[in-house]
């Protein structure tokens, strides 16, 4: 029988993740977004856009336009993920409609923006660090997934062109590319919540002095290292001349990227290192993560 490592702890950040999520959101929709007629992307894009121009409460507007997705998302991703994401959109409505968020906090259209995407993307990605979404655009994009040939970003960009080519059609130009930058501005708040500064980066480096790397990798910045058996050399004017290296592997944060160049470039100035980004990292030897 398969049991859960879901411990009373986490459930407590993960819903402690979610409200704080919605709350930034509503305040996003009501105090930036919604009394300037500035849209985002998604599903939220379209219940603004909806909201504007049929002249409807956003609170009554964004259930509803969540609920289909909601329920692909039970069979797409699993019951737990879309009963939060039913719960924590419930709670966005609720917000926008009985919280007394500040009204007209700025009218400069940059601002609004900016801090209108930043806020939001905020609240996107705290909620997605509890467990669920407050946007049901990813269930429908990871839905096509599975019957073309697109991949998840190709999709999502797809709808938010016709989401802002319809803005630009009916409410001006101006007001569809301010909205592109606050979607701009949401995406990358959302990785960067998500990520945070623990972001990891892969990194392997090929050296003639790799024992002396390897041990300072590991007794020095404290860090897990895996090696790659290899052969170095192979250069144009000396072609059949190889030598055997070992390659090293290992991962750290990106607060540490600096500190492992340099202690790499230190031993061997000559050495090749490249890099790679790491969206998912858990076991060996790696500095604890928040859970999302």
């Amino acid at each position: 029988m398969k049991t859960s490592n879901y411990s009373p702890s986490a459930a407590v950040k993960d819903t402690l993740y979610i409200i704080s999520g919605i709350l930034i959101c509503g305040f996003a929709l009501k105090s930036f977004l919604v009394p300037n007629s500035f849209f985002d992307g998604g599903v939220t894009g379209i219940s603004l856009l909806i909201s504007e121009l049929y002249h409807i409460n956003i609170a009554y507007v964004i259930i509803p336009a969540n609920i289909p997705f909601i329920i692909m998302g039970m069979f797409q991703i699993n019951k737990r993920y879309a009963w939060r994401t039913l719960a924590a959109i419930i709670g966005v409505g609720i917000c926008l409609q009985f919280i007394p968020y500040p009204q007209g906090i700025t009218h400069d259209k940059l601002l609004v923006c900016i801090f209108g995407g930043v806020f939001m993307g905020g609240g996107v990605g705290l909620a997605i660090r509890g467990g669920c979404a407050l946007d049901g655009i990813e269930v429908l994009a990871l839905y096509t997934l599975k019957r073309s040939s697109f991949t998840i970003s190709e999709i999502i960009l797809g709808i938010n062109i016709i989401i802002f080519s319809i803005a630009a059609f009916k409410l001006g130009l101006p007001t569809a590319l301010y909205s592109i930058i606050t979607y701009y501005a949401a995406s990358q708040t959302i990785n960067f919540v998500i990520e945070g500064l623990e972001e990891y980066t892969g990194f392997t480096i090929i050296s003639g002095q790799s024992e002396l790397i390897k041990e300072k990798l590991v007794l020095e910045l404290g860090r897990g290292i895996t090696i790659y058996k290899g052969e170095r050399g192979f250069l144009k004017d000396s072609f059949d001349v190889s030598h055997p290296v070992d390659i090293i592997f290992t991962v750290v944060t990106r607060l540490e990227v600096r500190r492992l160049r340099n202690i790499v470039y230190s031993i061997d100035p000559k050495a090749f290192m490249f890099t790679s980004t790491i969206k998912e990292a858990s076991g060996g030897v790696l500095k604890k993560r928040a859970r999302h």
